[in-house]
């Protein structure tokens, strides 16, 4: 109880020090939320910065910030003046939380099996075929498979939709795709290297001495043990996954915290970027705390570790 209370405590300090972080590194941009190419009339900009608070000291600034977010309130959106952080994020979070999440399933439901695969076949044709793959899905970076998804498959066959969002699997499909191979090759190498290494254990020599088959090997014993490495790759897969969808997003045109991440950060709409950043930095949190949890309940070392 006291560990996790520590851990606690630390992931509210780490949220902490990252949206000073960044409320500092926003106000240190050049340019400000309201600025354009015509200059607006001094009135107005004056009014402008008394709405929003613009035209006080910067520490009264974040103090005031930092008020209202211990209450829950974001505060207003400088580029959408109808719609607060709170109900945008509302809107938006749903959405990238579902292509992130099928991104990720899609990766593990299919780079386990194809890197338990290429590590039971290790040195053939079928093990350098599969892992040259990985290594091609790896080194294509999501700005460029995403093109040419929407090239390929809604230009050239027509065959999905090329952007937009109207909640259907079809409008999914490409998306999760495009943020789903990067982790899926990852999750491929990964499985089959750490397999490789389990198989090659004395338990395992003795356990095949004594007759058992490989089916049983692998299942019984080497599996659960070779997973472990890919369990504690789901946090860094998570950012990948939430990294990736600001490009993602942008390319297919849809309204997820990524795309208004990006907008924000363009458009010094120092509100909207805040809440991107906290909501982001406490789902990350979260995913932490569950991998840490799940990987105490594969590994038993590990919970004797955390009592």
């Amino acid at each position: 109880m006291r560990a996790w209370l520590g851990r606690g405590l630390e992931a509210l300090l780490t949220l902490w020090l990252l949206a000073t972080l960044c409320f500092v590194l926003l106000r240190a941009a050049p340019g400000g939320p309201f600025d354009a190419e015509k200059a607006a009339p001094p009135e107005v900009e004056a009014a402008l910065a008394a709405q929003y608070r613009l035209d006080r000291p910067l520490l009264s600034q974040y103090g005031h910030w930092l008020g209202d977010v211990l209450r829950g309130d974001l505060g207003p959106s400088f580029q959408y003046p109808d719609y607060t952080v709170n109900e945008l994020l509302a809107a938006s979070l749903p959405i990238s939380l579902v292509n992130g999440g099928l991104a990720l399933l899609l990766a593990l439901g299919l780079g386990v099996p194809l890197g338990v695969w290429a590590a039971l076949r290790a040195g053939r044709w079928t093990d350098r075929l599969l892992m040259f793959g990985a290594g091609l899905g790896l080194s294509v970076p999501k700005f460029v498979v995403a093109p040419l998804l929407v090239l390929v498959f809604a230009v050239g066959l027509q065959w999905l939709p090329a952007g937009g969002w109207d909640g259907s699997w079809r409008s999914a499909v490409l998306p999760v795709v495009a943020l789903a191979l990067p982790n899926l090759a990852y999750c491929a190498r990964l499985t089959r290297a750490s397999l490789l290494e389990v198989l090659g254990a004395d338990y395992l020599r003795a356990a095949r001495g004594r007759g058992l088959s490989e089916a049983r090997l692998l299942f019984a014993h080497a599996l659960r043990p070779g997973l472990l490495p890919v369990v504690a790759w789901l946090s860094p897969a998570l950012i990948n996954v939430v990294s990736g969808s600001a490009v993602v997003e942008q390319v297919f045109g849809i309204p997820g915290v990524g795309r208004y991440f990006v907008q924000g950060a363009l458009n010094r709409d120092y509100t909207l970027v805040l809440g991107v950043v906290l909501a982001i930095g406490a789902a990350i949190v979260l995913i932490n705390a569950f991998v840490d949890a799940l990987r105490a309940a594969m590994d038993p070392r590990l919970r004797d570790a955390q009592a």
